[in-house]
């Protein structure tokens, strides 16, 4: 059975019809009268999922409007699961822990230690995000994100990609247990979840649309010279004829030269007026609209390798951690207290030792004196500005 034949088949069942899989891709559904009434069903209907429908079946598929008037049947429900990740065979232990670590983080402005490496639980946040580009043409996608709650670190695809396909693989779902629950620690705040999660939704949606924006340019691109070589010729003969025009020196009195230079001049200026609303128009078209909605939430419970490494700073120094994660077996990019980080690369501030990106640590733009932005998130502490 295909994942949408079965995804149908239990969500029929659970509003109380009877479902009986008709091979090679069909579905006989028995609806209740509330199922009929609302899709206007028979009795007895016939779904198929195939590339061809056969006759008297009901195709449902990924092209057209099923998925929405299931996503409405659905509603609420599994938008938001929680659950524990059981190794089967335990969390293996990562050999040559020191270079694990030289690999995934880099201070320029400090130092580190490893302490020490021991098993552990992490809350990790999984959230999937839709979005739709409507353009010249449409596009739509989900992105995934994904944390740690546990180290504050984001989530690279690869831990994420294996995250979701532990749990999609498992046969059985656990619900988290006081101990594993307790160890992985709370999860976070609406307000911190929002603080984190604009910057990395922009820049993963805009990565996941990159081809479909480099598409359409070419497209716009294609347009506006097609366009441009239309009118460029038009004004270009029109001009040609106003400067022979011009350059028979018309004589005094002769309105018939003058009338026809006058509406030269009148076909050169339509022209560009028209270029410029022929312009506007591909503006228009291909103007870009994207709306980004929630989809799902999971909060997995998951087996790791806890990192606890102590960082150094002058004189003070204070304690991290960084967890290596079976499913990628490796370890999670370091912990950032400001700014986005795509890489390991961390700058450690003075007064609390805060990891933040490059551009946390940078100098004020009144003042030149660098100072950290996630101890002054709101001005300069010298200047004030």
């Amino acid at each position: 059975m295909t994942a949408l034949r079965a995804f149908v088949a239990d969500l029929l069942a659970h509003e109380g019809a009877m479902v009986d899989p008709v091979e090679p891709d069909g579905l006989d559904v028995m609806a209740p009268d509330t199922l009929r009434e609302r899709y206007s069903w028979p009795e007895l209907v016939r779904f198929g999922f195939g590339a061809t429908a056969a006759p008297g079946t009901i195709p449902i598929g990924l092209e057209n409007d099923w998925l929405e008037r299931l996503g409405e049947l659905l509603g609420e429900r599994g938008r938001v699961a929680e659950r524990l990740l059981v190794a089967s065979e335990g969390v293996p232990k990562p050999g040559g822990l020191e270079r694990q670590v030289e690999a995934a983080l880099e201070l320029p402005n400090a130092v580190w230690r490893l302490k020490a490496v021991e098993p552990s639980w992490c809350r990790c946040l999984l959230l999937a995000f839709r979005y739709t580009a409507v353009s010249d043409e449409k596009r739509a996608g989900i992105v995934w994100l994904g944390f740690n709650c546990s180290t504050n670190a984001v989530l690279d695809e690869e831990i994420i990609a294996g995250l979701r396909g532990q749990h999609g693989d498992a046969d059985v779902w656990h619900l988290p247990n006081g101990t594993a629950a307790a160890t992985a620690g709370p999860a976070w705040t609406a307000e911190q979840l929002a603080a984190r999660l604009k910057p990395l939704l922009d820049r993963a949606v805009r990565a996941d649309l990159e081809p479909f924006l480099a598409a359409m340019r070419r497209r716009l691109d294609r347009d506006r010279q097609r366009v441009h070589a239309y009118h460029d010729d038009l004004r270009r003969t029109a001009q040609q004829k106003l400067g022979a025009l011009a350059q028979a020196k018309p004589k005094k009195g002769d309105e018939k030269t003058a009338t026809a230079i006058q509406r030269e001049r009148l076909r050169i200026a339509t022209i560009e007026r028209e270029y410029a609303a022929k312009i506007d128009d591909l503006k228009n078209n291909y103007a870009l609209a994207v709306t980004v909605e929630w989809v799902q939430t999971l909060v997995l419970i998951a087996p790791v390798q806890r990192y606890s490494l102590l960082i150094k700073r002058r004189k003070g120094e204070r304690m991290i951690a960084m967890d290596w994660h079976p499913v990628a077996r490796r370890l999670e990019s370091p912990p950032v207290d400001w700014g986005e980080a795509a890489d390991g690369v961390r700058l450690v501030c003075d007064e609390q030792l805060h990891l933040t990106a490059a551009k946390g640590q940078a100098g004020c733009r009144s003042c030149g004196k660098a100072y950290c932005r996630a101890c002054h998130p709101d001005r300069c502490p010298r200047c004030q500005s």
